[in-house]
């Protein structure tokens, strides 16, 4: 050993082999997204095939913000729409703590047992400040989340009433050509939601509580109008003699109720998801309901009357989306805003305005309908 030179009896061993910083099935996932995205027909032919993979991205086009995609979508809905409308369409609302996820998971298991296919979409307004409720639905919903014959899709994430609906209303009918016979559509906002709901469907089934207070049920009255079949939940144990009384005071309410335009008469069950019972009886009554319908020319003429308030409706929301984008509107809407709040000017000379400024460069202005 040189003079100076240290001696070490360290030995170092080689190491364990390091992974990568990057997982591999990132890396896959990034190449599949960057890979091109199918084309309208081969969308349509995916969705006709009843191809799960491609009815859930072609619903996320039409939940998508963007041109392209919007674009993509509504070819897409015009393509299928000879294939939709043989399901039958299901609202269910219900009262905050009401279990509509363990009902919807038992009602759900029942009619997939009876050979049905069953799609599970929801209108949910509140998502954009909840960050969507309906995601621990789906959670909780673990057993019909893995039945082969059931689909449960996520309501889009944000969005006003209007949009989330629309969106909510081409998926039902994605749903219906990929071979979905049975479609739930779930209210998870509590108000305007349940009426939107009601506008989209053929069967309205409201779920209550027996032994509610008033301010836990103060939505009823208005929604139980448009119920076709009432059902108290959670009838089981200690809890089943009070549904039954629930039972007999709402089928008494309903008799207060104007006759139903479907020639249909609701009325009230008891159900338990946890027990599985009243769950035949609900869905007799269901089947019931759609012979009656579909016998007296109910269901087609609500089919026509919904299609057409929903093509006024896109009218509506197309017009304001155009006008609220228009640069002329927008260089000056803050302005008059503030003049109407203030009162220097009315609300109809504001609205007028704005609407000169809209129409401005246009051939002719149209004179306003008092």
């Amino acid at each position: 050993m040189e003079p100076g030179q240290n001696k070490s009896n360290l030995k170092v061993n080689k190491g364990v082999e390091q992974p990568p910083s990057v997982h591999p099935d990132s890396v896959r996932r990034f190449r599949d997204i960057k890979k091109p995205k199918l084309s309208a027909g081969e969308y349509v032919s995916g969705i006709l095939s009843g191809n799960r993979t491609v009815l859930s991205q072609a619903i996320t086009l039409i939940e998508s913000q963007r041109q392209d995609h919007h674009e993509t979508a509504q070819d897409i809905v015009a393509r299928i729409l000879p294939h939709t409308g043989k399901s039958i369409r299901i609202g269910i609302t219900g009262v905050p703590g009401v279990g509509k996820s363990s009902f919807i998971e038992a009602i759900g298991g029942f009619i997939t047992g009876k050979g049905h296919k069953l799609a599970v979409l929801a209108v949910d307004p509140s998502s954009e400040r909840t960050k969507g409720s309906i995601l621990g639905d789906k959670t909780r919903m673990e057993t019909l989340s893995a039945d082969p014959n059931a689909f449960i899709r996520p309501s889009p994430s944000a969005g006003s009433l209007g949009g989330v609906a629309r969106k909510t209303r081409e998926s039902m009918l994605l749903c219906e050509a990929a071979g979905f016979d049975v479609i739930f559509i779930e209210t998870v906002g509590v108000g305007q939601s349940e009426t939107t709901v009601h506008s989209m469907v053929d069967f309205f089934l409201l779920l209550m509580l027996a032994g509610a207070g008033d301010e836990l049920q103060g939505i009823k009255r208005g929604i139980m109008e448009m119920a076709d079949l009432v059902a108290i939940t959670k009838s089981d144990g200690s809890n089943l003699i009070p549904s039954q009384r629930a039972r007999a005071e709402y089928r008494n309410a309903l008799h207060l109720f104007p006759p139903a335009l479907s020639g249909w008469t609701p009325d009230v069950i008891t159900v338990s998801a946890l027990e599985k019972t009243g769950l035949d009886s609900l869905w007799e009554y269901i089947q019931k309901y759609f012979e009656l319908t579909r016998a007296n020319g109910f269901m087609a003429k609500n089919r026509m009357d919904q299609a057409r308030a929903w093509m006024y409706e896109t009218i509506r929301a197309r017009l304001m989306e155009n006008f609220l984008g228009d640069k002329g509107v927008l260089a000056n809407i803050k302005i008059i805003e503030d003049k109407v709040l203030s009162g220097e000017m009315s609300a109809y000379a504001g609205a007028r305005e704005l609407l000169d400024k809209y129409y401005t460069g246009k051939k002719s202005l149209p004179e306003p309908k008092d």
